[in-house]
């Protein structure tokens, strides 16, 4: 597996497993940037708001800014789990490949 590989269909099962648990931190990282954003857009209709809505994008930047960081440390995981070679395993990660590939 290399680094940032997109491609899923050379994980085992374990593999997938600690794709999805990272896959899980990254969409709340994201959910919580947009909700700082929503947030802050909405602050700054009141002026006495304005200084919590500079913090809340602050806060919504900086969330964006770990996403990276979350898919270099999950791909760094990835990369450490051993792949076991069983033809089962590459077998599953074809069928799993089918049900997530794009398009």
């Amino acid at each position: 597996m290399r680094l940032l590989d997109p491609v899923l269909n050379d994980l085992t099962p374990r593999h997938l497993e600690v794709f999805w648990r990272y896959q899980v931190v990254r969409t709340g990282v994201d959910f919580g940037a947009a909700c700082c954003f929503v947030i802050g857009s909405a602050f700054f209709f009141f002026s006495s708001l304005s200084r919590p809505a500079d913090w809340l994008f602050l806060l919504g930047s900086v969330l964006f800014a770990i996403k990276p960081t979350i898919d270099m440390v999950r791909s760094a995981h990835l990369a450490r789990l051993p792949d076991d070679g069983d033809s089962s395993a590459r077998e599953h990660r074809h069928q799993v490949s089918a049900r997530t590939s794009p398009g």
